[in-house]
């Protein structure tokens, strides 16, 4: 840190603003990025932010946003990173560097093992967009925003990043208008730490304007455009010439201009006492190749569906009619998000709840504020009798209690393919039968009454199934709210009824065509959207995932499932069941089933993941079954992911069971043992599908028919006068299509043929 604190003094006894110069790593090309170091020094940059790059940023705007993914599709990872930075010292490299990424590749690389290996690399120090500082410092109180700017303050050791932006215009030098009250609260608790304001800064004038108010200015984004406009070959050479626009001096030592950099090594070296020595497992071994796998989804149109055929919107003839598209160059990012909250009036924040080891906010500050309103509300409403009463007047409409029976012909198919007198009593409960077809609807009425208490008037929400954008557009039209679905694109072409169905309630329908275009994506994209409007806006997140305290109301509005099974089978059986089951995604359907039976010891919890074409592959998403803790959307749980900690692209027959990670809850019950998780793959899942549907009359959801299966196959390991509960979360009719399209393959492996 040392060297940081250096550069801030040593530009004030030269009478200048330092320049935080930022560039992602790997971007545009590996092999280019010493040489960008170097012309960021050679440029007058002070001190360097070379981004870590990773697969799920849900802090970043679009520049930046699409750098990481060019970064990653490259083969960027830790140990390239940590060899760029080692290169560029032997090559000369004088001014600080600061890694600035996530948690998650930090957490996989090791903490202990990276700050060594970084210290021996020549880096500076480390910014962590989603490490709060509760969780830097073990801090455990409660604290309000004025405390919360001293505590941030009072952790920094170098130099503290102030986010902010120009005007509007992003031409006329105009400073935020909330800027300088902003920077007057951050001296006053700095203790003389300076500083570095960042974002949306792009010229001279921007420069100089921002140098009035801040010890420092960080300029990232208009360099990221400078590469990418620049000719092959001359990235290095446009750098330099945008960063000495930007301050005016040049250090010659570096120039790529002048040519010294170019073609050298240790030989340009200015005698610096870091280490440069190679490092045998520094050759970028392990780094994470991406790549698009399969084939591409259909197309996508925005066109009125109204002024076209309802035919054109069908699979079969490649085209899905949405409401809009993100492909990740629109939009605004975190400076966007941050400029309203830096100006409204704080809220009291709480500490987040925690699972065991999991839970958490893994947020960016820009969240911060979110979600400390929002967990005020919830809590006010859950504390409320009468909040409760509204909630249970909705029951007529949410078709609730649902209705809880013996699944007969189900029960003797298992008695007879299991020994004498095994074979337990299977009985459903019968979420499908909700109004929208799922359990969806009970979180969404839920939500939406307390987003009603806050003031909200729009809702957003992300779907991967399609079955939350259903509940949440059907709840937004009953209630007259404003509602936007965020859907990768891959899920919108496999659940073309249930866009079709959101759009007839007067849902807008935004398809996400980044990442690997599923439900991951959908929540990212969700998340940034989230803050822009936050006076209006509440996210409703569709299963039991993100930062608290999203997990703890997912789970409060979803037990009305088990609290039913309980009463339910107390009246029909006399006592608890045995075992309950349900399939496991994020987790929604499954806590809410789980957890009023948490304290009772005697009834088993099995939750049935998607392994798809098998654990033994890369192509599933058992993430408590495969995976490992990790830090994604905002919380720490199990995460598939690689070795360096970015996140890996999961398949699943099941659009809604197709996400990487699951909720903080259901992380601790497998770490505490106190329920068990195993998986089935898309054959097994057709099974449950064909077994449920040809036996009981029921076409079950692709999502419930991986529970199914896994019931059956537990109940051939107990006693006949033992039960379980499924819980059948949804109705299959949205996954006809896809179970059409998909049995001429899975149809011959299982022996189903349902051909004319």
């Amino acid at each position: 840190m040392e060297g940081l604190k250096k550069a801030f003094a040593r530009a004030k006894s030269e009478n200048r603003t330092p320049l935080v110069a930022y560039v992602t790593a790997g971007y545009p090309k590996i092999a280019q990025s010493v040489d960008i170091l170097l012309a960021m020094e050679a440029g007058g940059a002070d001190i360097i932010e070379l981004g870590l790059p990773f697969t799920d940023p849900i802090a970043d705007g679009p520049t930046i946003q699409l750098a990481n993914t060019q970064a990653l599709e490259n083969g960027t990872g830790t140990k390239a990173c940590l060899k760029m930075v080692r290169d560029a010292r032997a090559r000369g490299l004088r001014a600080p560097v600061v890694f600035m990424g996530y948690y998650n590749p930090l957490l996989a690389y090791g903490e202990e093992r990276m700050f060594q290996d970084a210290k021996s690399a020549g880096v500076n120090g480390f910014i962590m967009v989603d490490l709060p500082p509760e969780e830097a410092v073990r801090f455990r109180q409660h604290c309000t925003t004025e405390k919360r700017m001293k505590l941030l303050c009072g952790i920094a050791d170098s130099f503290i990043y102030v986010v902010s932006r120009m005007g509007v215009t992003g031409a006329t030098g105009v400073l935020s208008s909330g800027l300088p009250d902003l920077l007057e609260r951050v001296h006053k608790y700095s203790k003389g730490i300076p500083a570095a304001v960042g974002f949306g800064v792009s010229t001279r004038e921007h420069f100089l304007e921002v140098s009035k108010v801040a010890e420092g200015v960080v300029i990232g984004s208009q360099i990221i455009t400078t590469l990418k406009n620049a000719p092959s070959g001359e990235g290095a050479k446009a750098v330099e010439e945008y960063c000495y626009s930007i301050t005016q001096r040049r250090n010659p030592a570096t120039s790529v201009i002048n040519g010294q950099t170019n073609g050298h090594s240790n030989e340009q070296s200015n005698g610096t006492s870091i280490s440069t020595a190679a490092n045998v497992n520094g050759d970028g071994s392990g780094w994470v190749s991406r790549s698009d796998a399969g084939e591409p989804p259909k197309d996508i149109s925005t066109a009125d569906p109204t002024k076209q055929p309802a035919s054109e919107s069908d699979p079969t003839n490649g085209k899905v009619h949405v409401d809009a598209v993100v492909d990740g160059t629109d939009g605004p990012g975190i400076v966007d998000q941050l400029e309203a909250l830096n100006t409204d009036d704080p809220e009291p924040e709480l500490m987040p709840s925690r699972f065991g080891e999991f839970g958490g906010q893994y947020v960016p500050e820009s969240l911060m504020d979110c979600l400390a309103e929002l967990e005020k509300g919830f809590n006010d409403a859950r504390n409320d009798p009468k909040f409760w009463e509204e909630f249970r007047s909705y029951y007529p409409y949410m078709s609730r209690p649902s209705s809880l029976h013996l699944a007969r012909r189900l029960t003797d198919h298992v008695r007879k393919n299991c020994k004498e007198g095994m074979g337990a009593n299977l009985y459903l409960k019968r979420e499908d039968l909700n109004h929208t077809g799922s359990h969806k609807i009970n979180n969404a009425i839920g939500q939406i009454l307390v987003a009603r208490r806050l003031g909200k008037t729009e809702i957003i929400a992300e779907t991967g199934a399609g079955q939350h954008g259903v509940a949440t557009a059907t709840a937004c039209a009953y209630f007259g709210m404003k509602c936007t679905v965020y859907m990768g694109a891959e899920d919108v072409r496999r659940q073309v009824l249930n866009v079709f169905r959101m759009k007839l309630l007067g849902a807008s329908v935004v398809a996400v065509t980044a990442g690997s275009r599923t439900l991951r994506d959908a929540v990212n994209e969700a998340l940034r959207k989230w803050v822009e409007k936050l006076d209006t806006t509440h996210y409703i997140i569709g299963s039991a995932i993100g930062p608290h305290p999203f997990p703890t109301m997912v789970r409060t509005f979803q037990s009305v499932i088990g609290q039913e099974t309980k009463e339910q089978m107390n009246t029909l059986t006399g006592r608890l069941p045995d075992a309950v089951v349900a399939c496991v995604g994020g987790g929604s359907n499954a806590v809410g089933m789980f957890h009023p039976f948490s304290d009772d010891l005697s009834v088993k919890m099995l939750g049935v993941e998607a392994a798809g074409a098998g654990l033994d592959t890369d192509k599933h998403s058992a993430t408590l079954s495969g995976g490992k803790p990790g830090v994604l959307h905002g919380v720490r749980t199990y995460v598939l992911q690689s070795d360096e900690g970015q996140i890996t692209d999961t398949h699943s027959v099941s659009a809604g069971l197709d996400y990487p990670g699951v909720g903080p809850e259901l992380s601790g019950w497998k770490d505490s043992s106190r329920a068990k998780f195993v998986a089935a793959t898309d054959n097994e899942a057709f099974i449950g599908f064909r077994l449920m549907s040809e036996l009981e009359g029921i076409i079950p959801a692709l999502e419930s028919s991986h529970g199914i299966f896994g019931a059956v196959e537990l109940a051939k390991t107990m006693k006949q006068d033992e039960n379980i509960v499924i819980c059948l979360s949804g109705r299959g009719d949205k996954d006809v299509q896809s179970v059409a399209e998909e049995l001429p393959r899975i149809g011959p492996e299982i022996g189903w043929d349902l051909r004319f």
